[in-house]
């Protein structure tokens, strides 16, 4: 399963909601997969809406859009680099999703990082794999940094630079391939 692995927009991808998305795969299994879009930060300061949580994420401290999914809800993602702390859920190694109704600060002192997103990006049974097999993303492994990029609208192009082949190329790729 793809639990923990990156799905990165390919240049074809025209989706509004996908293009040039970088989306970190939080669950999948036979019933669907969920995730959250790395690089895309909103202008919204994450203690307008979650008050106490600004001391705990990093730069930048805004919300991110994880995706078109219930936008009205938030999903915390941590790096813990040390005993898991309590309200931290395991995804893949080092990465979970933190409770966001538990103290801030008691939990953020047991992470290296935190980064809180507004909505998610959700695939119903088999859909993901559709996608992909129509070329519509890459699949490549995470590192645990990448959720929490101090220069995440610079993501997609570090990713996709630190691939081999075809895959490193379509960094350089134009927003509307069509006028290549």
């Amino acid at each position: 399963m793809l639990t923990g692995h990156l799905l990165v927009a390919t240049p074809g991808l025209r989706d509004e909601n996908f293009a040039r998305a970088v989306v970190l795969v939080l669950g999948h299994d036979a019933d669907g997969a969920l995730g959250v879009v790395l690089n895309r930060p909103s202008r919204t300061a994450v203690g307008a809406v979650l008050p106490g949580w600004e001391a705990a994420v990093g730069n930048p401290d805004v919300l991110f859009g994880g995706g078109p999914v219930g936008t009205s809800s938030a999903i915390g993602v941590g790096w813990c680099t040390g005993a898991v702390p309590a309200g931290f859920l395991p995804f893949e190694g080092q990465l979970g999703t933190i409770d966001l109704d538990a103290d801030p600060l008691a939990l953020a002192a047991g992470l290296r990082a935190v980064r809180i997103f507004a909505g998610y990006a959700g695939w119903s049974a088999g859909q993901l794999e559709r996608e992909i097999a129509d070329g519509g993303w890459f699949v490549l492994e995470a590192l645990p940094g990448d959720a929490f990029s101090p220069d995440p609208e610079a993501l997609y192009a570090q990713v996709l630079r630190r691939q081999q082949g075809r895959v490193a190329l379509a960094s350089t790729a134009p927003l509307d391939p069509s006028l290549n």
